[in-house]
């Protein structure tokens, strides 16, 4: 009979004089978790707040913030701007309870987000101006009158 894996007196698997090297537990519990996961594994489960999708686009005269937020009401949101640090934040609180006879159930549910950012100098904040339609929250950030893009031109020579 053939010795396979030398055990050595410590009860240890890993033996570098064979040339085969087996994970210890807990390195195989390191790799396991720092290996990608799917994004069901890896979203904050603790802290109840996931980050909605931001998609920002900017136009001749505007930058655009469209941030997709289903299953709000627009009294949800708010959007701050101090400086040229702009907002976005809501908090979502829900419980219920159901009496019967002889057992109470409760259940009760939180959720919050807040996404700031950055305003280029370019932006009018003055006319800022925000919508929700269809779970989609449009922020619309209109350029100063000197920063917007004016139509290419010939210029003569004399």
């Amino acid at each position: 009979m053939s010795t396979l894996v030398n055990v050595p007196k410590n009860g240890s698997l890993s033996n570098v004089n064979t040339g085969l090297n087996f994970p210890t537990w807990s390195n195989w519990i390191d790799s396991f978790f720092n290996n990608d996961l799917p994004s069901v594994f890896t979203s904050n489960f603790n802290t109840g707040m996931t980050l909605p999708k931001v998609n920002i686009k900017e136009t001749a005269d505007a930058f655009v913030v469209d941030m997709a937020v289903p299953g709000h009401k627009k009294s949800d949101f708010h959007i701050d701007l101090d400086n040229q640090l702009l907002s976005i934040s809501t908090e979502m609180k829900e419980e219920n309870e159901q009496q019967e006879d002889n057992y109470t159930r409760r259940e009760f549910g939180y959720s919050s987000f807040k996404r700031t950012f950055t305003l280029p100098e370019s932006v009018d904040d003055s006319k800022i101006d925000a919508k929700y339609v269809d779970g989609i929250l449009s922020i619309h950030l209109p350029k100063k009158e000197e920063a917007k893009q004016k139509p290419a031109r010939t210029i003569k020579i004399s």
